[in-house]
């Protein structure tokens, strides 16, 4: 039988980037006496560090250019 790999890849990612989540909410919770402070400004940053994040994974996994 033949096997469901991009249902198992999903469900892989999926638990490997909730324990990353856990593990960096942990850290910062135990590195702070008081709740951290995000403005808008932060806000964006750490959307476009993501955005970076993902994009970089993406292209792991990415087809092979076409040579010209």
């Amino acid at each position: 039988m033949k096997s469901n790999w991009k249902a198992k890849a999903l469900i892989i990612g999926g638990l490997i980037g909730a324990l990353a989540g856990l593990g960096a909410t942990f850290i910062m919770v135990r590195r702070s006496d008081e709740p951290p402070e995000m403005g808008a400004t932060d806000g964006i940053k750490l959307g476009l560090l993501l955005l970076g994040l993902v994009r970089q994974v993406g292209e792991l996994g990415g087809q092979k250019e076409i040579e010209r």
